[in-house]
Parts: structure tokens; sequence; C-alpha cells
């Protein structure tokens, strides 16, 4: 058995994906006697609409030791403490998907059920109004956690939005300072092993040859090298989410700076709001059945908050999966791995995971299919519990307005959302698969923001007098609201941490 270490990576595309991966790895092995190449074209334009993320993200940046004041300063970036979704339970409702924790619960009763016992009595107290990432977004406030356990900062989360093309030429400069080559040309042919079928070779357009032991394809959704030269396959998923295309534009800033991402449901899909320093980013997700390209793009520019700043990108997707992310000496990150809808902000995450699960498994030169194996089984798990979660959001819908939501709210949905729903609406429990993303107060802001209400309370909250509960809850909510509005402005926290300059000063 060959077991000498791999020595040379070659990473087939740039953009977030490419240059995630690039600099990654970069920093795994300085040092070390590894070749790290990137190939990428300027003829060959990118994504780049993957502008806002989860808290998550944070982990890779600590590993590369970026400064965060100087990443948001590169990435014209602002400050993400949740998700608002507007219309989507029904018309005229809004509710937002918080960061960060509630308060603890009461003995062996969690939060949530003590809430439930509450409301079982009357307490129309929203849910989120016990986040304080959830009270503070809605006022427009930003502050980092606090180290103290006693202050409701210290349960605050908090993510990014950033412009993802100034992102990844960031990481190109932080992975060429580290070693890692980066190779201007399109590949133009794949040549494989006769003896295994492993990728040997790529071809540019110049005719240059380059040799590697493992390639990372981050090619785009034509997965260059995952599915055009060794023809993987990809598992469709568009029967439970069917928007199929995408229209993105850029408008100019107006109005106060929310620390927040708006997704707001429309007739056919849903439209993003992703406020940067130097402009806002928007986009409108449809289905293909029920509105054409030119009506989208006009129900997009009728809906910015100022001045458009640049034509429309269109994009064509398929949402699902590939039946395998590493095939033979081939990784699938990004959009060559398969897409997946941004409307929890995990498109950035999955990358970030794939390339963790990759230097987790790194292989020898054997490549052995145990590794293989392994990696492939996470990636699975991790994009299937995603897709039910954004199935969650579709699904899970009181609107009667359009046909699209009609058909989501009565299609068949996948056995293991399911379940989860089915034991929620009987007593508000909740499953939690080991290392799985979102953690049971994302699922329960979602399932309670869509109106998904437990029949009943789990017992445990009985064993809790009710006048315990109130008193814990309400000085709960009254510390929340006066850390909130403590918090400066998220514009005024920004100009004066890590403003680019392209922001006003408040």
């Amino acid at each position: 058995m060959d077991n000498k270490p791999i020595d040379s990576i070659a990473i087939i595309g740039g953009g977030t994906a490419g240059w995630m991966a690039a600099a990654a790895l970069s920093r795994l092995l300085q040092g070390q006697p590894y070749k790290i190449r990137l190939v990428e074209s300027e003829q060959i334009g990118t994504v780049g609409v993957g502008e806002a993320t989860i808290p998550m993200l944070h982990i890779y940046n600590r590993f590369l030791g970026l400064d965060e004041a100087e990443f948001m300063r590169e990435t014209q970036g602002t400050y993400k403490l949740g998700i608002g979704f507007r219309d989507w339970t029904r018309l005229g409702h809004f509710y937002i998907h918080p960061f960060g924790l509630p308060p603890t619960g009461l003995d062996m009763a969690p939060f949530h059920q003590c809430w439930l016992r509450l409301r079982a009595q009357g307490d129309d107290t929203p849910f989120e109004d016990y986040f304080i990432a959830a009270v503070a977004g809605k006022l427009g406030r930003f502050k980092h956690p606090s180290g103290d356990p006693k202050s409701p900062l210290s349960h605050l989360a908090y993510a990014f939005h950033f412009d993802a093309s100034l992102y990844a030429r960031y990481l190109r400069r932080y992975a060429e300072a580290r070693g890692v080559e980066r190779v201007e040309g399109k590949v133009t042919d794949v040549a494989l092993r006769g003896e295994d079928g492993f990728i040997e070779a790529v071809t540019l357009d110049d005719g240059r040859r380059m040799e590697a032991d493992i390639f990372i394809d981050c090619s785009g959704f034509r997965g260059l090298l995952i599915e055009q030269a060794l023809k993987t396959g990809y598992e469709d998923w568009t029967h439970w989410l069917p928007c199929d295309r995408a229209v993105a534009v850029p408008c100019k800033s107006a109005g106060a700076l929310t620390p927040y991402t708006v997704s707001t449901a429309r007739e056919a899909g849903w439209q993003w709001r992703i406020p940067l320093q130097h402009r806002i980013g928007n986009g409108y997700v449809y289905c293909s059945r029920h509105i054409s390209d030119d009506e989208a793009a006009a129900k997009l520019f009728a809906n910015l908050d100022g001045e458009r700043l640049a034509e429309p990108n269109f994009l064509r997707f398929v949402t699902g999966r590939r039946k395998k992310f590493w095939n033979r000496n081939c990784v699938a990150l990004g959009l060559a791995s398969g897409f997946m809808e941004p409307l929890e902000s995990t498109s950035i995450h999955l990358i970030q995971s794939g390339i963790a699960r990759l230097m987790t498994l790194l292989p020898a030169r054997e490549f052995n299919p145990a590794d293989i194996e392994e990696y492939n089984r996470g990636a699975i798990q991790e994009f299937e519990r995603i897709r039910d979660f954004i199935i969650l959001h579709y699904h899970a819908n009181e609107r009667d307005d359009a046909p699209l939501w009609r058909e989501c709210r009565e299609m068949n949905i996948p056995d293991t959302l399911r379940h989860r729903m089915e034991l929620f609406r009987s007593r508000g429990r909740m499953v939690q698969a080991e290392g799985e993303l979102f953690a049971p107060t994302s699922w329960q802001a979602v399932l309670l923001g869509q109106n998904v209400m437990p029949e009943m309370y789990d017992p445990l909250a009985d064993m809790v007098s009710l006048d315990r509960i109130r008193e814990h809850l309400g000085l709960a909510k009254r510390m929340i609201r006066e850390a909130a509005e403590s918090m400066p402005a998220h514009a005024q926290f920004i100009h004066g941490y890590c403003s680019s300059g392209a922001l006003a000063a408040p």
C-alpha cells in the first residue's frame, strides 16, 4: 500500500469557494512540502451572490488569524444578527430567526417549554422577544457580545454581510502570501488514468498541462471535473424546493443600516435584501413555472431601496446535490458540489464545512476508500439536514394568494422533516442529531415563526410553579430590552470600528 503523502493540490476555479479552499489549505500546510495551485480565468465570471453568512464563519476566520476590523473594511462588511422573514407565514406577517440563545430554562424544563406554558395562560409575548439578537436587530443596534454571563449580551451571536467578490480577493492575497500559485487560464480537457479513472491532469487553453495528486473542483454549476469528467451524478430536489432561477442586482443604500438579512416572500419565490457599507445586495429567487425572467426582474426592480447600480445577473440552477462530493481524487466545493438556495445563508458555510472535512481527512496517495466514504457520509448528512430546514419555510405557510405557496403547503415532505414537525406539534419536543448545523433554538424560531404551534406543552413545565416562570421570563424580557437599548446604532458601531469610508458618518 502506498502511504506516501500527497504533495500537490490543484484547485480548479476561483471565486469564494476556490480562494476559501486555497487560504485554508495554505494555512494548514504552511511550511510543509506541498504545492498548491489555483486555476481561474478572468474571462469567466463568478456568481458572487453569497453575501450573507451564519456565525460559523468565525471559526474559519479565526483559523486563518484574520483581524475582524480589517476583514470588515476589506469586504465592505456589516453585521448580521439573524434573518427577518416577511410574508412567509402569511401576507403582512414578519418574524426573525435570531442568532444566539434565549434565557436558560428552569429546572428540567427547557426555555421554550416555559414560554409555551405561559402562552397557554394567555401571555402573547413573541418568542423572538427573548433573544437579544432579535430585539437589538429590530432596534437597528449592534455591539460585540459580552463575556459577563449575567448579561443578556453573553447570549448574543452574530455573523456578517459582505461583498463575496471582495472576500475572494482578500483571501487571494492571503493565500498567495503563503505560497499558493494562481494560474490564469481555462481548463479545456481533463485526462483520466486508465487503470482507476482518477484525474491525472488538466489541460489549459494555452496547451499547458497541469498534474496533481488531488483536484478540488470549484468550477461552479457546471462541475467541470466532478460531473463533466467523472460523471458523478446529481440528486434533484426540485420536487421539494421548486425555485430554479434567480436574478440579482445591487442598489444604492437608503434608510437605516439594518443588522439583519431580510427575506420577503413573493408570489413566485422570495427576495433577499443584504445591506453592505457601500450598497445593498438584492435578488429574487423564483420558480420559472410561475413567473417569467422579465417579470421576475421587474418585480425585483420595483422593490429596491434605491437606484439600481448594475445590470441584472440571471442564474439558472437545480436545487440538489452531487451523489458523491468526493469521487476518486476529486473533491467538489461550492456550487460544483450542489445548490442549496441561500434562504438561510448556508452557501458559504457549506464551502467552509467541506474544507474542514477535507482537512481532517486529507489523504495519502493511496486514497483510502474509508476516508472518501466518511467525507461523503458527513457531507450528504449535512446537505440533507439543511435541505429539511429550508423546506420547512416553504411547507409551513398559510398563504392562499398564489399557486406556488398552495403547492408547497400540500406537497409531500421528507420523512425526516415530517417526524420533526409531528414531534414538535405534539408537545413542542425537539430532536437534535450530533453535529447538526441548526440548533434546536433555530428550529423553534422558524417553527413558531411559521405558526407551527404545539398542541400542548411538555409536562416537565408543570414541575415549575407558574409564578416562578412568570418572574423568570418577565425579568429576562426586561433585561434583554434594556441591554438592546443600551447598544449603539449599527451604523454608528461600524463607523467607529471598521468603516471602509463608504459609509456616511451617522
